[in-house]
């Protein structure tokens, strides 16, 4: 550390010219008063070395003033583009190094003449403790990154979305008052009377240990009491609705928001424990009350013609623009819209099921179930999507299963010709309920499974990364239930087929580039999903595979298999951020599209995105690096 303090005005202008950079624009003066202070500036010709695993423990924290530093990932394979990422202008290292107090694990080089300041690693662990921000950056990099990106995306999108409540907001912060609850014995008058007098629009049915088992409505007073005439001294348990759905209080208001979508429920009830705690009411959730998600749940519920359902796709696009606005986060968002589509898809097999003549459908109900595919089945569609489904059923035994796949054929035909009209484009590669490949009796799924696994060819390969990610929509889901634990235990006995998936995977490397930040393609784009979200998903799927797991969904996937293989907490939440911003900027960068009515897709020109935007990119991609080398790894590739 020098002694002597640098001159007032060499001061303020480095804190000039660092503001302009994450996490700096958010320290307070006096912070980066001290940080200034404390600075050497460094020089770095071409082709040096900064710093190295060799150097041992790290004891600077360097932050790029001018010019570009390449990290080496691997000095084995320094010819591979894929061992390598850049650093620019107002970018820091190497934080993993100085929080864990140990070496680097990388080499980093200055790729052009390049001047670096440098803070001594006992001023870095002060400024930890002086600046909250700081320390935030340090320890949540990713995280931290997005939630400055948030803050923008806001603010481009509503002036007004600091009024509106927030979907990440626990259940138990959003109680308005304690609930009213009456003993299943109570009249029916009595319980009538005190909604009356509370102004209230329900009453919740609880035993002697305060466990709900039924609620009572102002919508139940007409369907249930006046008009059946019923007895106003009868107890509430007559006309109740029994078994309410309930949610613990550490519960988001999102998912208070799916139940009430899915099901219609204008109330769900919160519960510690058996024991009722709150109510939550579609009013309390004024956000969501302010982007429709109840009421397009609803109209598509009561759909009864395809031209409703349309406009319903429509209304679900324009909702994903709202809670753009609304902050809503893209884990969030994706499982919204999925929600939603679900319930267009379960509404169009409704009436298909509906329109068919009495007998052909007396022979298929109840004996089916219809399977989302892809990213609809890992709950993550966005704005832009085509249609990936199957169908399995149940044939008795001795049965012959093409008989009944020839009666389910014809009306799979005419749900994905409706899915297409809403706005879901038929598959290209027939990855369809309507093909008869993908409508298969149980047996035959898993003897198609079996043949993948066992064969691991690279068209099996290709298969599976689309329909292991089944889950069941409508119908039997026992009969999906019963795949997905067939398949779990079938897969992880098959170390051999997962290391082809892992091999497979790794042929997708991320597109960060040696000459510049991004290795672009010929329109000077990348492709946000095959280059971006794939790697994750596709990392996901094989870690849930090896480890018998049965979710489907990326995070889900990551966050249970995560313990199993000893991997840190800390590395799992950076695989799951960057997944979460990749996924992000493909829902704004489609509804940007459809804004101006251009097809949309998944491919974004870097150049067109702002500082903090293009550094969180650059940051997820070697988050997707970084598991892909823990893949390499495990497997050994």
């Amino acid at each position: 550390m020098n002694e002597r303090r640098p001159p007032p005005s060499l001061v303020y202008a480095t804190i000039d010219h660092l503001t302009r950079h994450a996490p700096f624009d958010r320290m307070a003066r006096e912070d980066l008063v001290y940080l200034v202070e404390r600075l050497n500036l460094g020089y770095y010709g071409k082709g040096e070395v900064v710093l190295s695993p060799d150097q041992g423990i790290a004891q600077r924290f360097y932050i790029i003033k001018q010019g570009a530093v390449l990290g080496e990932q691997d000095i084995a394979r320094t010819q591979d583009d894929s061992a390598y990422w850049e650093l620019t202008e107002g970018e820091c290292f190497p934080l993993g190094a100085l929080l864990a107090k140990r070496s680097v694990s990388s080499i980093y080089r200055a790729k052009e003449d390049t001047f670096c300041f440098e803070l001594p690693a006992d001023a870095f662990n002060a400024l930890l403790q002086r600046s909250a921000p700081f320390q935030d950056f340090c320890t949540r990099r990713i995280a931290s990154l997005l939630e400055q990106s948030k803050h923008i995306i806001q603010a481009h999108y509503s002036q007004s979305s600091t009024e509106q409540q927030s979907m990440n907001s626990p259940l138990s912060a959003i109680l308005r008052r304690e609930p009213v609850s009456c003993s299943p014995a109570t009249p029916i008058k009595t319980v009538l009377e005190t909604m009356k007098r509370q102004r209230i629009g329900s009453m919740v049915i609880v035993d002697e240990g305060r466990k709900p088992v039924g609620i009572f409505t102002l919508h139940d007073i007409l369907d249930r009491v006046s008009l059946n005439g019923t007895d106003l001294t009868a107890p509430i348990e007559h006309v109740m609705s029994p078994d309410p759905t309930t949610l613990p209080p550490h519960a988001l208001a999102y998912d208070a928001a799916l139940v009430m979508a899915r099901h219609g429920f204008r109330h769900v009830l919160v519960t510690e424990g058996d024991q009722l705690v709150g109510l939550v009411s579609e009013k309390d959730l004024f956000s969501l009350q302010r982007v429709g998600l109840r009421q397009v749940g609803t109209a598509l519920r009561n759909a009864n013609d395809l031209e409703s359902l349309k406009q319903s796709a429509q209304d679900i696009r324009q909702l994903g623009h709202n809670m753009l606005a609304q902050g809503v986060a893209a884990e969030q968002l994706t499982q919204i819209l999925s929600t939603l589509n679900d319930l267009l898809t379960t509404r169009i097999i409704e009436l298909e099921l509906a329109a068919l003549p009495p007998l052909q459908r007396q022979a298929i109900d109840g004996k089916f179930c219809w399977l989302a595919l892809g990213s609809e089945g890992r709950f993550e569609q966005t704005l832009n999507t085509d249609q990936d489904n199957g169908i399995v059923y149940e044939v008795a035994e001795g049965e012959d299963p093409a008989s009944l796949r020839a009666l389910l054929l014809p009306l799979a035909k005419r749900i994905n010709q409706a899915l297409d009209a809403c706005g879901f484009p038929l598959c290209r590669g027939e990855v369809m309920a309507s093909n008869p490949k993908w409508c298969l009796a149980l047996g035959e799924w898993e003897e198609t499974f079996a043949q993948w696994i066992d064969q691991g060819d690279p068209e099996s390969l290709l298969n599976a990364t689309i329909f292991f990610d089944f889950r069941p929509l409508f119908g039997r889901s026992d009969l999906s239930d019963a795949l997905r634990q067939w398949l779990a235990k079938k897969a992880e006995a098959n170390p051999r087929f997962l290391h082809q998936m892992a091999a497979n995977a790794l042929r997708n490397r991320p597109p960060l580039g040696v000459m510049r930040d991004f290795n672009l393609g010929e329109d000077h784009s990348l492709d946000l999903k095959l280059n971006g979200v794939s790697p994750f998903v596709d990392a996901a799927r094989i870690y849930s595979l090896a480890t018998g797991g049965t979710h489907t969904g990326t995070l889900a996937r990551l966050r249970q298999a995560a313990p199993k293989l000893r991997i840190s907490g800390a590395e799992a939440n950076g695989w799951a951020e960057a997944f979460l911003f990749l996924q992000l900027l493909r829902l704004r960068r489609q509804h940007e599209e459809n804004e101006v009515g251009r097809a949309m897709d998944n491919r974004i020109d870097p150049d067109q995105l702002n500082d903090l935007d293009r550094r969180i990119l650059k940051e997820a991609f070697r988050q997707a690096r970084k598991l892909q080398t823990r893949l390499e790894m495990d497997y050994k590739l």
